[in-house]
């Protein structure tokens, strides 16, 4: 069996590739992992409004209860939920089932650690390695040694109260514009930015299990920009479909990535003496321009492997305070010990109620470099052949060599679908489009050969 834990937990189609045995299997083995020892465990356990979510929370629930452990379910939260209510409610675990920004045939089962951390390498292989060896001395209990379901009614009340608290203002006087991308943000994120006195207006809150992500939240966020606009907002707030991801609009309509939102928020944790280092967490997916910005301000970038999970690595390694990545993951280590949507997006709303300022006028402390992402479709045993390909590599140096350091070039294997990610950075935009998709091309040809 190859490894069944990708970037982000455990990840596939759902009844297909992530089946309810599977599901059950991994509440046992995760329940046992991650609670050894511990007496009565309980396990916190949250999902998004994906129509799976009900067959799959039942089979995990099931696995967790088998060896002794509680399952206290919350129901449909954000992933940053989960990481900050298994802390405060002193859990042993927490478990999210989300496939985050994919499209609804998908889901995913992601586990985090009593301190609310996503687990490491080493723990998920464990995972992995006790249900390969069938469950070799893993309890299952009888009569009142078995576990209980619970349910957790306030937990989301408990969550928004969080949310609220990591910003020492109000919002009164702005007009936000929200994308809830028919996810789990749709009640949490409508009603927190409400009490703390926005005017909001909101697009695709309303999830009916299949229309998570469907043209809408931060992976299509074109409805919101022109909502932004029609609507006379001062900005717009897009998250995805488990709210750890959040991207925003200006009042121009123009999207603003993660790259510009660490910007405009390192500068002002810096400006208030709270960036650590004066360091921000980067990926090497993160344009060379946030790298200008940042230094303008005497600010350093430390950059990560891509994905959330090496970003926060890093972040408590050194003691920063901010990490993220473009796609609009941002870790601001003060509140959460994960990317939070909802966190990120007040953080935003702060910053420009202070500041008195536009919003387009803040993005400006950023201009960015042209950067093409090109996806080539690959089988997923083939994923390394850019590596081991002589063709491919000589290539992408050659590519390397025009950019003459002006550029960079990134491919990435998704962890999470049969592809393979191209991405060009540098100057020439059309130059980097056909030199990206011609690669993409090499790349899927060989590899489907």
């Amino acid at each position: 069996m190859g490894r069944m834990f990708g970037t982000d937990g455990v990840r596939g189609i759902a009844n297909s590739e992530l089946t309810s045995e599977l599901a059950y299997k991994l509440g046992r083995a995760g329940a046992h992992v991650l609670t050894e020892g511990t007496h009565k465990p309980k396990i916190l356990v949250g999902m998004d409004t994906r129509i799976s979510g009900d067959m799959l929370e039942s089979a995990l629930v099931s696995g967790i209860l088998s060896v002794g452990a509680e399952a206290i379910c919350v129901g449909v939260v954000p992933t940053p939920a989960i990481a900050y209510l298994t802390r405060e409610y002193n859990a042993d675990a927490g478990v999210m089932i989300s496939a985050s920004h994919n499209p609804v045939e998908y889901n995913g089962i992601k586990f985090f650690n009593k301190c609310g951390y996503k687990l490491s390498d080493d723990l998920e292989d464990k995972i992995q390695g006790t249900i390969e060896n069938n469950f070799k001395n893993v309890p299952s209990p009888t009569g009142e040694k078995l576990g209980r379901k619970i349910i957790e009614e306030s937990a989301l009340e408990d969550y928004m109260e969080f949310a609220e608290s990591t910003i020492d203002c109000d919002l009164k006087g702005l007009k936000i514009a929200l994308d809830c991308a028919n996810g789990a943000s749709y009640k949490a994120a409508v009603q927190t930015f409400r009490k703390l006195g926005a005017e909001v207006v909101v697009i695709n809150n309303d999830p009916d299990g299949i229309n998570i992500n469907k043209n809408c939240g931060s992976t299509h966020p074109e409805e919101l920009m022109d909502y932004v606009v029609r609507k006379g907002c001062d900005f717009g707030l897009a998250f995805d479909g488990d709210a750890d991801r959040c991207l925003a609009i200006d009042e121009k309509g123009n999207l603003v990535n993660g790259d510009f939102i660490m910007a405009i928020c390192g500068k002002y944790l810096k400006e208030k003496g709270k960036l650590n280092k004066d360091v921000v967490v980067v990926t090497v997916m993160s344009n060379l321009g946030l790298d200008i910005a940042l230094k303008e301000i005497n600010v350093s970038t430390v950059k990560t492997k891509v994905g959330d999970r090496y970003v926060l690595e890093q972040m408590l390694k050194e003691d920063y305070k901010l990490g993220g990545e473009q796609s609009g993951h941002i870790i601001f280590l003060d509140y959460n010990t994960t990317g939070d949507g909802i966190v990120t997006g007040l953080q935003i709303s702060r910053v420009i109620k202070e500041s008195g300022k536009k919003f387009s006028e803040l993005v400006s402390i950023m201009s960015e470099l042209p950067q093409i992402l090109a996806n080539a479709k690959v089988p997923n045993d083939k994923k390394s052949i850019y590596l081991e390909d002589e063709e491919i590599i000589t290539k992408i140096k050659e590519i390397e060599n025009k950019l003459d350091g002006c550029g960079k070039v990134l491919i990435r294997p998704s962890g999470t679908e049969p592809l393979v990610r191209v991405m060009l950075e540098g100057k020439d935009q059309s130059e980097l489009d056909e030199l990206a998709h011609n690669l993409a091309k090499l790349i899927e040809n060989k590899a489907n050969q």
